[in-house]
């Protein structure tokens, strides 16, 4: 049941991934026209990569860490309390949030010279830098309320509506940039606008499953006391992948080393590789928390093994061969997307270099998410943070290695080697704490189906390259013929989908 819970939950999750992340392609195919790499396309990346930051340490972040094992934990004991402790938490992140926004709008100056340190060589980029930051730091306070209520949701296994979310700011980001032109205001009206959309949709369905809110001066309660305690450590380090984009960002405006327009194609080029890994990988792994955090109340981990080990497999029967993909066709898919007005061919190649190498790690982000849930459903967030400083460290020490011989590529290999090591350091840990974690059977699925994915790679090349097919008949292909592969290569995980397709039909 945990197995076919998992795949329609992520199902849901991953259709809804899909329209977002197709408006999110959208979305930045007009702002690669109107700003392409230049001056002011950077100002955005950076203003909105501090919220954005902000927002999955404090906002997503906090779901997955904290709110969701605690709360799935109350809806099997205490059920009656379920709704008195989501209004605590809830005024507890008002308060927590508009601080941190206030704050956030106060200081934006000293942000920016820290995010962007080599923006201060140009006066006119750091000023229009400073004042987005200052006019988006608000969609903190908007977006953690959408994650809290997307939190209480997931525990209640109601996943569609929060899934659907993102659309909005996709949509209001479109429309404003579309009515502003080549005014990056524009921009930052749409993602504040997409904030209030995004809160807004969930409410209706938050009203009827039994939410009502309440001021309350008791802001002390055992459960959310607990959950404060997970939330710390999870704030401190397990968002790697997110502190590793912030350190990237602060060396990639350092134009003298990296070349020009480093900050903007490491934003084109993250936005390509967290395709897969939000519709997969994010999606498997938030169906997965809520399955995982019953399991572990459970005396024997038995069944949490068994549905981390599925949830890895089906990582890997997806992500591989996504990976390879991107490597491959890095510059066609850039071309396609983003080649047209002020995103000249020079910006294609920067960022298709990044995109490739950020495509090496694919896999082990994507497995990240799953064993990050594991950890929380055991609620266990200090062993994460541990990982996540050491990984943290090795990206520095490779940055500094990389980005000269490499220039933006080594910037994206560094976030890559990092991203590998924090997957295996997850396992080893986890598999110590709560013993076997069948990774004999991993590893042989992950080798059959890098060998079905490498399979793919000659045709991919052939048709693109040597018979230059149009990218989308590439595509098409490439799946078909990884299907072919993977029953070549025996690899069972096919089996068990078309299984599981066919008994649902």
């Amino acid at each position: 049941m945990s197995k076919q819970h998992i795949i329609k939950s992520a199902g849901i999750i991953g259709f809804a991934t899909v329209i977002s992340r197709v408006l999110g392609f959208v979305r930045d195919i007009i702002i690669a026209r109107f700003f392409g790499t230049a001056r002011y396309a950077e100002a955005f990346v950076v203003a909105f990569r501090i919220p954005n930051m902000l927002r999955d340490l404090i906002g997503e972040g906090a779901t997955n860490a904290a709110f969701v094992p605690v709360l799935s934990e109350y809806m099997v004991k205490k059920k009656e309390e379920f709704w008195e402790l989501a209004n605590i938490i809830l005024n507890l992140l008002l308060i927590i949030l508009s601080v941190i926004t206030i704050a956030g709008v106060l200081a934006s100056p000293i942000i920016v010279r820290l995010i962007a340190p080599g923006f201060l060589n140009d006066p006119e980029k750091f000023a229009i830098t400073v004042k987005l930051t200052r006019l988006m730091f608000p969609y903190i306070l908007l977006i953690g309320l959408a994650a809290y209520a997307m939190g209480v949701l997931n525990s209640l296994k109601h996943f569609s509506t929060p899934a659907f979310g993102p659309c909005f700011l996709n949509i209001a980001i479109i429309i404003c940039a579309i009515i502003w032109g080549e005014s990056v205001m524009g921009l930052a009206s749409g993602v504040l606008i997409g904030g209030v959309l995004q809160l807004a949709i969930q409410m209706p369905v938050f009203y009827r499953k039994g939410f009502r809110f309440s001021w309350t001066k008791k802001l002390n309660h055992p459960a959310a006391n607990k959950i404060w305690i997970l939330l710390l450590p999870r704030i401190l380090g397990s968002c790697v992948y997110q502190v590793n984009l912030f350190i990237n960002t602060i060396l990639a405006s350092l134009s003298s080393i990296v070349g020009v327009g480093g900050v903007a194609a490491l934003y084109y080029a993250n936005r390509i590789f967290q395709f897969p890994l939000a519709i997969f990988g994010i999606a498997i792994a938030q169906a997965a928390l809520p399955t995982m955090s019953r399991e572990a109340l459970e005396k024997e981990p038995g069944n949490l093994k068994h549905t981390l080990s599925f949830s890895l497999r089906a990582i890997n029967f997806i992500i591989v061969p996504a990976s390879i993909g991107l490597i491959v066709l890095a510059v066609p898919i850039t071309q396609t997307l983003f080649e047209r007005g002020k995103f000249d061919h020079y910006s294609t190649l920067i960022t298709a270099n990044a995109l490739i190498f950020y495509s090496i790690g694919l896999f082990s982000y994507s497995g990240i998410k799953i064993l990050v849930s594991c950890f929380y459903s055991l609620k266990d967030t200090l062993s994460p943070v541990k990982i996540a400083g050491a990984s943290l460290f090795l990206n520095i020490i490779l940055n500094m290695a990389l980005m000269f011989p490499l220039k933006i590529g080594g910037l994206a290999l560094s976030a890559s080697i990092s991203g590998i090591f924090n997957f295996l350091a997850l396992f080893f840990i986890l598999r110590k704490k709560i013993g076997s974690l069948d990774g004999h059977r991993i590893l042989n699925s992950f080798l059959k189906v890098l060998a079905a994915s490498l399979a793919m790679a000659v045709i991919i090349y052939i048709c693109a390259f040597k018979i230059g097919l149009n990218l989308f008949v590439v595509i098409l292909i490439a799946m078909a013929n990884y299907i072919v592969a993977t029953f070549i290569f025996d690899v069972k995980e096919t089996k068990e989908f078309l299984s599981w397709m066919l008994k649902k039909r």
